[in-house]
Parts: C-alpha cells; structure tokens; sequence
C-alpha cells in the first residue's frame, strides 16, 4: 500500500519549516561574548606625534635655499635658525600635549589595573 500523498504546505507544517522563513537566523558566536581581562601595551603618544607634520613650510623654503646656493650653510642661515625654531615650538607643544593627555586619558597599565580588579565573569555559580 502507497504511502498518500500531501499537499506541500501539509508537509512544511508537519516537518516545522514553515517557521524557519520567519525566525531570524541562529548566529552562533565563535568566541564567548566577554571582554577580554587585559589590553594591549601600546604608546599613544606615539600614535599622536605621527598624525600632524609641522614645519613643512620653513623645511621647503630652507631646502630651497640650500639648493639655489649649492648647499651652503652661511647663505642660508637665515631660513635654518627659522626652521630649528619652528621645530622647538612644535617639540615644547607636543611635550604639552603629552602631559595633559596622560592626565586625561587612560593608558593601558591602567585599564589592565582596572580589570584585573575587576575581573568579567566567565561562568555562572
């Protein structure tokens, strides 16, 4: 004796596939949903110092001088003295910077004190 036969949507009922077209899909992740109880060691300042270039324009005129009078010092003396001026500024008000922002933001020895005292919880009692 044959088995009878059903229309399709009596056969998604049954099997349930009817409800997988309207469920959102199952995201299953790889790694455990948690922060993590320590960062990387990295130097922001260093990061800082390498977005902004400074002095590009006393740099070009004095490498401008030097070419128009065979890179001879005492002719260009003038736009050197202003270059080396322009940088010192620049180093006094990167130093500055770098004392306000290590009292403003939080560098990684600290946020690993913070976490280490402050642990994420893993497992369930």
């Amino acid at each position: 004796m044959a088995a009878p036969v059903y229309p399709l949507w009596v056969t998604r009922w049954v099997t349930g596939q009817w409800r997988q077209s309207k469920r959102p899909p199952v995201i299953r992740p790889t790694r455990p949903l948690a922060l993590a109880n320590k960062v990387a060691n990295r130097r922001e300042e260093l990061y800082l110092s390498l977005l902004e270039a400074t002095c590009i324009t006393e740099m070009s005129v004095m490498m401008a001088c030097w070419k128009q009078n065979d890179f001879n010092d005492t002719a260009c003396a003038e736009e050197i003295r202003m270059f080396y001026d322009c940088v010192a500024k620049a180093e006094k008000v990167r130093k500055d910077q770098n004392k306000e922002s290590s009292r403003e933001l939080s560098t990684s020895s600290k946020v690993n004190k913070l976490l280490r005292r402050f642990p994420q919880i893993t497992r369930y009692v």
